[in-house]
């Protein structure tokens, strides 16, 4: 028997659990509800029914369509109803959107997660190569889908363990990919101390020092001191020299000031200036 369109009504819809991907109101979710509000819903949602509910459904596929309607206005909307499992649902929901044009990391590494997940619970090898990465057999399949590596897929899965706020970095390419991975490795109390530390010092750590960092974290030696002296390193991109015309500053000094004396007395209050710094970071 052919499965038909059926109209279901908003209140007994439901995102589907764990959807890894962000469902945002910018401009073209207005479109969408533009395009709503004139011709309907033209494509039919994909749901399953709520175990342990009744007439009470989970979203598969359509999740942008169902925020659409709900702030259109719409009080019904038109649904497939499938008969799948959790783990058959979270495989659709993954592969239903994993191929959109524009992906954050993360929503791609907790998609990859969802679907590792998803396969093993259906009786996949688990032959683990840690106890932090998907199952093998699982990443090769989600790699073959997805037309990639499955290093790459696990290099994905591991973005999971980061905090939300350097994970809200790593969408914002504030930090790049590989060193977020290494980031990964880091306790989430280590992650805490890293963001105060990338705030206080007005940057992010390279690769370099994202595996230094981590090194530290394995080995158990990952202090705030440690953490400070890394990343307040120079880097190569950042060397530069400040040039302060002697014009600007000569009335600040005594007229018997040489300038040497002058960059000796800027240094001592920049000192007093960043331990000053240091303590109002430390009392906060």
């Amino acid at each position: 028997m052919k499965n038909t369109p059926k109209n279901i009504a908003i209140e007994k819809l439901f995102p589907f659990e764990g959807h890894p991907f962000k469902v945002q109101d910018n401009e073209e979710m207005n479109a969408l509800i533009e395009s709503i509000q004139e011709q309907g819903i033209l494509s039919p949602l994909i749901v399953r029914p709520k175990e342990n509910t009744k007439d009470e459904y989970e979203i598969v596929s359509g999740h942008r369509r169902f925020r659409a309607a709900v702030k259109a206005g719409i009080k019904e909307v038109p649904a497939l109803i499938v008969p799948l499992d959790r783990d058959a649902a979270a495989i659709a929901v993954v592969d239903s959107n994993l191929h959109r044009e524009h992906i954050l990391p993360s929503e791609k590494a907790f998609a990859y997660k969802l679907k590792a997940e998803a396969l093993r619970h259906q009786g996949k090898r688990s032959d683990l190569t840690s106890e932090q990465v998907a199952p093998k057999l699982a990443t090769e399949i989600i790699a073959e889908s997805d037309n990639t590596s499955k290093d790459t897929v696990k290099r994905y899965i591991r973005l999971t363990n980061l905090i939300p706020p350097i994970l809200d970095m790593v969408d914002e390419k504030r930090i790049a990919f590989t060193p977020a991975v290494e980031l990964s490795y880091l306790l989430p109390e280590e992650q805490t101390m890293l963001v105060s530390e990338m705030e206080y010092s007005d940057c992010t750590p390279n690769l370099s020092q994202a595996q230094r960092l981590k090194a530290l974290s394995i080995q158990g030696l990952f202090t705030k001191e440690q953490l400070s002296a890394i990343m307040n390193e120079e880097k190569a991109n950042q060397k530069e020299r400040v040039k302060i015309p002697v014009e600007r500053i000569r009335k600040y000094f005594p007229k018997n000031y040489t300038t040497t004396q002058m960059e000796e007395t800027i240094v001592k209050l920049c000192e007093a200036y960043h331990r000053k710094r240091l303590r109002d970071r430390d009392s906060r």
